[in-house]
């Protein structure tokens, strides 16, 4: 099996656009897409995307706010990674994904057109419902739809899945890329997760199910980790990947205590006070207090601030504890390559 590097990544957070300095962000403000339906609420929220590195107009419209979060942070982890055209073209994706986050108008429009006297109608959503839409709203729709428009746009044409995420599927995206750069099958390969929390159907989600209450705070984001069997110019090691389901982690929980090595720097990143609870690490780093929870982004931007403690000379190997809503556990090594 062959050692895994780190060739590239891409962070799209809060803080902006790089993942070079992540772990010093902190700060929390208002949500801008909240506002209408929901009033202030407290979020970490992506700035304005620069006309440089966004995608261009006519693509956004086919896409969820997610998808283009995903692409933005796709074509960056591409330029860090400096691959060739055949390494592009050959690599593998694996992405974590949420709820679509498609447009409101768009949404309110199939919705009304598909009640019958004052209830949702099944009948009248197969016929009125969906001919009140654009019939490209499939393509905002359907949230498999993060992965393949950023894949479209940078011609990443390798082994792909979409992983639906609460936290521990976008550890999985990272397990299945980790093993086909490991095993020889794949020679680069791209790993991470895109979301967004601030959606206001998902936000009302979220709202309904105590989640706020209990810590949680909205956030949204997408982080991405390019992967390569080949060493030159890489920027750390991939040791190992795992996760845990809810079920699993509860009958094991000496999880944690087992894999937090003395000389390992431990990064945190839980959902809310529960799952920060359970990790119980205090000397760590908590992702969440700075950039909030981003539901299928949220373990993937950590890993990009696991690389930035690396790659500043904070520590030469980090562990990555990440718990989402889903209640699983998610662990990823990292290690320095000098």
């Amino acid at each position: 099996m062959r050692q895994v590097y780190i060739s590239g990544a891409a962070a799209v957070s809060a803080f902006g656009f790089a993942w070079r300095g992540l772990a010093g962000h902190a700060g929390f403000g208002a949500s801008r897409q909240l506002a209408a339906s929901h009033g202030e609420v407290m979020a970490s929220e992506v700035p304005p995307i620069p006309a440089d590195i966004d995608v261009d107009a006519r693509a956004r419209k086919l896409m969820a706010h997610p998808a283009r979060l995903a692409a933005v942070a796709l074509r960056l982890a591409l330029a860090d990674a400096r691959w060739t055209a055949a390494q592009r073209e050959q690599a593998a994706l694996y992405l974590g994904v949420g709820a679509s986050g498609c447009s409101m108008s768009e949404l309110t429009r199939m919705l009304a057109a598909s009640i019958a006297e004052h209830a949702f109608s099944l009948e009248r959503f197969g016929g009125a419902g969906l001919a009140a839409c654009n019939p490209l709203f499939a393509f905002q729709l359907m949230n498999n739809f993060t992965l393949c428009h950023g894949a479209i746009l940078n011609g990443t044409g390798g082994p792909n899945g979409a992983f639906y995420s609460r936290g521990t599927g976008t550890v999985a995206a990272l397990a299945e890329a980790h093993w086909l750069v490991q095993s020889g099958e794949c020679g680069t390969a791209l790993a991470g997760g895109a979301d967004s929390a601030l959606h206001p159907v998902t936000w009302t989600q979220l709202d309904a199910a105590g989640y706020p209450a209990r810590g949680l705070v909205p956030a949204e984001g997408a982080g991405l980790l390019a992967l390569s069997a080949c060493a030159d110019g890489a920027l750390a090691t991939l040791d190992a990947v795992s996760f845990h389901s809810a079920r699993a982690w509860e009958r094991n929980a000496d999880l944690v205590l087992n894999e937090a090595r003395d000389d390992t720097f431990v990064v945190l990143a839980p959902w809310g006070s529960e799952a920060r609870t359970r990790l119980g690490n205090r000397a760590a780093l908590d992702v969440s207090r700075a950039l909030g929870d981003a539901l299928a982004a949220a373990p993937a931007l950590a890993w990009c601030v696991a690389l930035d403690l690396i790659r500043t000379g904070r520590c030469r190997r980090a562990v990555v504890f990440s718990s989402g809503i889903d209640g699983g556990l998610g662990i990823a090594r990292f290690g320095s390559v000098a």
